[in-house]
Order: C-alpha cells, then sequence, then structure tokens
C-alpha cells in the first residue's frame, strides 16, 4: 500500500467528527473532535489545536502550519516559511521561529526572500537577500540578511514574516500532496461518476487530514431525520472526508480531480437537519462570531483589570492565524478561578490527612467488606445502577503530572482492557443506561473517541457518552513583577503555559457544563460518581448502596495506597453536585513552586528564559475539598482494604 502525505493548513478546529466512525477498523488511525450524536448536550466543545504527523501507512503531514498560503491579497503568490522573533548578536543576525517541513532548504541557502510586515494596519512585502543561516537550539534557525549589518537594522525586522514564492516549492515524493493543490479540486464518486463537489479546504486532526468538501447544489443528501436536502443557493452544505487512502483511491493533479468510496452514509453526515437558507446560515455564523468577540473582549478586560496586560504582546507578531490562537487562549482561560488560586499563594491553605477527616465519620456511615450489611447494600447498588439513577464520571491518566501539565499520561490500551473486563467496570448488560462522562487531556480527546468509536462504544450509549477536556490555569512567575503581580507565564507570544489543576478541576469543568448536568437530570439521574479508571464495579454498587441508605451527600471508597491527590472514587449526590458548583469560589489551591521556560517580550524582542532554579507557580486543587462543603455525618464511607 502506498503512503500518501500532505502539507496542510495545521489551525485550530471546531469538528464534530461523526465521519471517524466509517474509516474502516484497523487500517489506520483516526481523530475526530465530538463524535456523540448530540454535541450540543456536553455543554462545549474541545478547541484542538492542530500539530504536524507522520504515520505510516497514510501519513499526513499537517502543512498548516507548515508553509502557510496567504490568502491576503498582498501575498498572494507567496507561502510563509517562518517568523522573525528577536535579534541574535551584535551582527544584524535575526532568530527564526520556522514554519516549514524544510527549514534547511528556506533558511540555510543563500538566495531571495520576502519579507511580509505590517505598519500601520497595512501589509507590505519587501524583497530581502538571504545570505546563511544555521540551526540554533531545537527548531529556531539564526539567519543573516543583506545589507542587514547592526542591531538597530535588525530590530526592524522582528515581527516579520519571511515568503517564498509559491512556485519555489521543493518536489515532494510520489503520493505526497501541498494542501493549496488540493483545495478546490473536484472530487467524483469512483464507481458512478457522479460528481460530489469541490475540495473547499484541509485540516489536520492528529492521525490523519479531512477533506472539507463543499456538495455539488445540486445533490440530493437525505438528512439524518431522512428528510432529503436540497440547496436553494448556488453553494451546496459542507461535508468532512477522511483524507485516507481506502476512501480517496485516487488524487489526480493533472485532472484536478479525486475519486472516492465512501462508505454508505458518509456524505450525509454535518448536513443541516433543517432547511435554513443561506442568508440565515450567514446570520447565524455572524451571531457565534460576535459571541466569541464578546468573550474575548470581556476576557482582556478582567486580565486587564488582573494586571496582566503583557499577555497581548503577541498581537501584531506573526500574521492573522496566529492572531486568532490568541484571541482563543485569552478566550478560554477561567480568569475567575486564576484569580482565586493567585489569592491562595498569599495565604496558603493547610489541609488536615484525609484519613484522619473520615476517622470522625459516624459509625453507622461507614461499611467494611467484611461486614455482614456488604452484600445486601451492594445488591441496593446494583439496582440502581440498573435503574440509572446514576452517571459515572472516568478522570484518565494523572490529573496532577507535573511534568506534563495535563491527563494525557494514559495508554489507550489500558483503557480498553479495563474496560473490557467486566470484573473491573460495569457489566456490558448494564452499560446502555449508565451515561459515561471521560474527563482527560485536550491532546488525548480525538485518540480517546477513536477508540469509543472503534469498539462500538463497549455497550454504552452513544448519546449518553460525553469527552470533556480538563480544566487547566495558567502558570505563574513566584517573583512578583511589577505592580505586586504574579506574571502570566507564555510558552510563545500567543499561548498560555498552562498546566492541569489536578482532580479539584473537576467541580470547576463540571460548573461549564450546565447543559450537561440538566440533562442528566432530565433523565433521572440522582447519584454521580467520580473516579480513575481502575474502578471496581462491585465496590461502587456497595457505595452506592451505603449512601442512599444514609442519605449522605458524599461516599467516599477507601482503598490501600490511597492518596489525596490522585486516587478517589467518590460518589455525589447530583443535589450535592450542584451545591458545590454554586461554592465554586471556595475552592482551595495549592501554589506549587517549579521550574519552567518561557518567552518573554523584551523591548521590540522575544526571548526565550530558560531559568536554572524553581521560577513559576502551578496550581494544584483536591477533589476531597468537597469534604468542607458538608457535615462529616452527610459522609459515608466505604473500606476497601481488608
Amino acid at each position: 500500500m502506498r503512503s500518501f502525505s500532505i502539507l496542510s493548513s495545521s489551525n485550530s478546529l471546531f469538528c464534530s467528527g461523526y465521519y471517524a466512525a466509517f474509516l474502516p477498523p484497523g487500517l489506520f488511525p483516526r481523530k475526530w473532535i465530538n463524535p456523540a450524536p448530540k454535541p450540543s448536550s456536553s455543554g462545549r466543545f474541545p478547541l484542538i489545536s492542530l500539530q504536524i504527523h507522520r504515520f505510516p501507512c497514510f501519513a499526513v503531514r499537517s502543512t498548516g502550519t507548515q508553509e502557510v498560503l496567504e490568502t491576503d491579497s498582498s501575498a498572494l503568490g507567496f507561502v510563509e516559511t517562518g517568523y522573525i522573533s528577536g535579534v541574535h548578536g551584535l551582527q544584524g543576525e535575526v532568530r527564526v521561529k520556522p514554519s516549514t517541513d524544510f527549514p534547511d532548504l528556506r533558511f540555510s541557502k543563500p538566495g531571495k526572500r520576502w519579507l511580509k510586515q505590517r505598519n500601520s494596519g497595512t501589509e507590505t512585502l519587501q524583497e530581502i537577500e538571504l545570505i546563511e543561516g544555521r540551526g540554533h537550539g531545537g527548531q529556531k534557525w539564526i539567519v543573516k540578511f543583506g545589507n542587514i549589518d547592526t542591531v538597530e537594522q535588525a530590530q526592524k525586522l522582528v515581527g516579520s514574516t519571511i515568503l517564498v514564492p509559491d512556485e519555489d516549492k521543493p518536489d515532494l515524493e510520489e503520493g505526497e500532496f501541498y494542501t493549496r493543490d488540493l483545495i478546490g479540486m473536484t472530487v467524483v464518486l469512483k464507481e458512478s461518476g457522479e460528481l460530489v463537489g469541490t475540495v473547499d479546504s484541509v485540516y489536520k486532526t492528529g492521525a490523519h487530514d479531512l477533506l472539507h468538501v463543499r456538495l455539488n447544489s445540486l445533490r440530493n443528501i437525505p438528512n439524518r431525520i431522512g428528510k432529503m436536502n436540497i440547496s436553494k443557493d448556488n453553494l451546496g452544505p459542507l461535508v468532512w472526508v477522511p483524507f485516507v487512502e481506502a476512501i480517496v483511491p485516487t488524487v489526480d493533479l493533472e485532472k484536478r480531480e479525486m475519486l472516492i468510496t465512501p462508505p454508505k452514509g458518509l456524505l450525509e453526515l454535518n448536513v443541516r437537519s433543517d432547511e435554513r437558507s443561506k442568508k440565515e446560515r450567514r446570520e447565524l455564523e455572524w451571531k457565534e462570531r460576535k459571541k466569541f468577540q464578546r468573550r474575548v473582549i470581556a476576557a482582556k478586560k478582567k486580565l486587564y483589570e488582573m494586571e496582566q496586560k503583557h499577555v497581548f504582546d503577541g498581537v501584531g507578531y506573526g500574521g492573522r492565524d496566529k492572531a486568532r490562537l490568541l484571541a482563543n487562549q485569552i478566550a478560554s482561560v477561567n480568569s475567575n478561578l486564576l484569580q482565586q488560586a493567585l489569592q491562595n499563594i498569599e495565604t496558603p491553605l493547610t489541609r488536615p490527612n484525609l484519613l484522619d477527616v473520615l476517622s470522625a465519620v459516624p459509625g453507622p456511615h461507614r461499611l467494611s467488606i467484611s461486614d455482614e450489611p456488604y452484600c445486601k447494600l451492594q445488591r441496593k447498588g446494583h439496582l440502581l445502577n440498573s435503574d440509572g439513577k446514576i452517571a459515572v464520571c472516568v478522570v484518565l491518566g494523572n490529573t496532577a503530572d507535573t511534568e506534563n501539565g495535563s491527563a494525557a499520561n494514559f495508554d489507550n490500551s489500558d483503557v480498553k482492557s479495563i474496560l473490557d473486563d467486566h470484573a473491573s467496570f460495569i457489566q456490558v448488560e448494564g452499560r446502555q443506561s449508565v451515561p459515561l462522562i471521560l474527563v482527560c487531556a485536550a491532546g488525548s480527546v480525538s485518540s480517546l473517541q477513536e477508540l469509543f468509536w472503534n469498539d462500538d462504544f463497549f455497550g454504552f450509549d452513544p448519546e449518553k457518552v460525553w469527552f470533556l477536556e480538563e480544566e487547566k490555569l495558567p502558570v505563574v512567575s513566584s517573583s512578583i513583577e511589577g505592580h505586586g503581580k504574579h506574571k502570566i507565564l507564555m510558552k510563545s507570544p500567543w499561548e498560555f503555559l498552562q498546566r492541569s489543576v489536578g482532580s479539584g478541576g473537576l467541580i470547576s469543568l463540571l460548573s461549564s457544563q450546565e447543559s450537561l448536568l440538566d440533562h442528566l437530570s432530565e433523565t433521572g439521574i440522582e447519584y454521580f460518581e467520580v473516579g480513575k479508571i481502575n474502578r471496581n464495579h462491585e465496590k461502587s454498587h456497595a457505595l452506592l448502596g451505603l449512601l442512599s441508605s444514609c442519605s449522605a451527600n458524599v461516599g467516599i471508597n477507601l482503598f490501600e495506597g490511597i492518596t489525596v491527590e490522585e486516587d478517589f472514587n467518590i460518589i455525589f449526590t447530583m443535589s450535592f453536585v450542584r451545591k458545590l458548583i454554586k461554592q465554586l469560589n471556595k475552592l482551595h489551591f495549592r501554589a506549587i513552586l517549579t521550574r519552567n521556560s518561557y518567552v518573554q517580550k523584551i523591548e521590540k524582542e522575544w526571548v526565550d528564559v530558560i531559568p536554572s532554579e524553581a521560577n513559576s507557580y502551578e496550581f494544584r486543587a483536591s477533589i476531597y475539598g468537597c469534604l468542607d462543603a458538608t457535615p462529616i455525618n452527610k459522609v459515608c464511607v466505604l473500606d476497601s482494604n481488608l
């Protein structure tokens, strides 16, 4: 099987990923954003920053940060290869951050280049001669341009984008394509020769690229409720087509045509189930943009009030895609939670030992697996589970990974083995009635969704499965900067340096998922279980039965090796979950002193700061903080140590 590869666009993307169910199992990796049939139930879609990868079989090298085709009229016919981030030395050299798959060719080979600069809102192109270049510190390059011999001259180039002519592109191997060559191609059904539409854009989702295909306006497509959609304007609907060889076996660059063999139902996906006009759709899109702009404005105002205006220093650098990235970062930061965490630096919390706290739980509210009522309460919990009274929230990986700052520390094979093990998880016959919420790092959402699609959701009802991103907060400086504030550290001029807030972040996460909680309550859910993937469903049944019998708010499973932060199996009543959300301002954080590299703008230059000792605070919160919100006689404990 030949290997296809694309140099394609890498953008942040909101995408509904129903298409992935149609990929042949075992052939190609596939990733998507939200495969659930009712994406609105999850409250929010995760925002994935797409990166470049290369895979065997049908490798897809994302091109979109890699040699971005500029659409601005001043730069037509050029491709972006890098961004000048700062000055190096005293001889007029500059530092460059590449955005190309061919940095050696673009920055070490002398010749003409063009610089795109923005001055007073106007973009200009300037021809310049590249004299020499060399790699420097990982992905960065040091470049020398002609007639740029002083620091002052070099500083005037900082913020510029380096371009090369569109025709000056390297020859690709067989089966490799540039995104710009695919866009606009005619898409045809291989078997019948029927015109499907044209390629509108190409996106990278992690494991392979997606073609966004604009369907032929005369093509009748049945929507999800069986009705036919016939476009009333010149533009048909957009659908996602996975760019894998099994579905796109032929790409003819000369004919500007690709042949596809889509599985049944693929082209019906993402087609609107209503008959809104083009005008109505545009009005909806305009409203969404305005809504996003209002979020950005409100977030900017809040960050200014917190004396964090340096996070906007990246505005005006790197072009429109970087500006959008920064806007997304600003809009997504939980400034209220950050402000709350910052206050805990000055007033650190001293929390008593968990076991000491739970030792005060009344005797009737304690149960050991060796106690006589255990089996009776286990049966009661099993009945509540079968009646669809409990939702299960599984937190994957290490929720307070200080190395990676995310919950990506889990392996899909481990997840699959546990889900397939009925002794460790809910039995298959009982899964249809149980809503399942999975929380993991943003970078793991796609692979997790892929795993569930491949295995028919492991017996769970797809309409009752939600995939949520973990809660994160920016990392801040440990030293107090100007205005007496701890400064948010930047990963790049357009990205905050962020880390997972740990298990307690689940409370904050649920506060942003009101529609999900409403849906659970409307469907009769009375209990909400939170735990790691390595749960034992029989013990969970016993804990549920105990919680119900005691009329408690919280049930905690104590097991061997339990720690306050990382190990937990807790059941809440839904009413208590609502109470926790309302008391989110009482969530306490620990400020952990760590060492983190970051970037900082000094005068007009972006500088990489690599500290030699701890220089920053990362914030952690524990799920066991819920005990502060309930009397101890409203807590019950299952002791699983015996």
